[in-house]
């Protein structure tokens, strides 16, 4: 399948998937969640959905297992949106792209603050 076709295939699952979670599934375990991105294998038999959870790590835990509970719910729902010839077996990750994005943040600001206080001179 052309590359073209397997980002399509993607967003639609992703877009099918984020309006499913936060208006149709009632699963109270399943926190603020925002579905990042979704990579379907090429044989679309299998697809791995990337989320994000709002809160600390026992709320993300929650939220995993909640969305694994309800995959065939979400299969269903994926399958009476898309046309696809076969609907792929879903798989929930945690994105931690955010955090990856704080920790490099403070790290960054950490460097500054010991520039400002050796004089922010720069070494030969």
């Amino acid at each position: 399948m052309s590359g073209s076709r397997m980002r399509r295939v993607d967003e639609a699952v992703r877009a099918v998937l984020s309006d499913v979670i936060t208006q149709e599934l009632k699963d109270p375990r399943v926190g603020f969640v925002t579905v990042t991105a979704v990579k379907t294998s090429p044989d679309l038999r299998n697809a791995r959905v990337y989320v994000s959870v709002l809160g600390d790590e026992a709320v993300r835990a929650d939220s995993l297992e909640g969305l694994a509970s309800a995959h065939g719910f979400l299969q269903r729902r994926i399958a009476s949106e898309l046309r696809l010839k076969h609907t792929p077996a879903l798989e929930f990750a945690y994105d931690d792209t955010v955090d990856r994005g704080i920790r490099l943040s403070a790290l960054l600001d950490d460097r500054d603050e010991r520039d400002e206080s050796d004089g922010g001179e720069e070494p030969a």
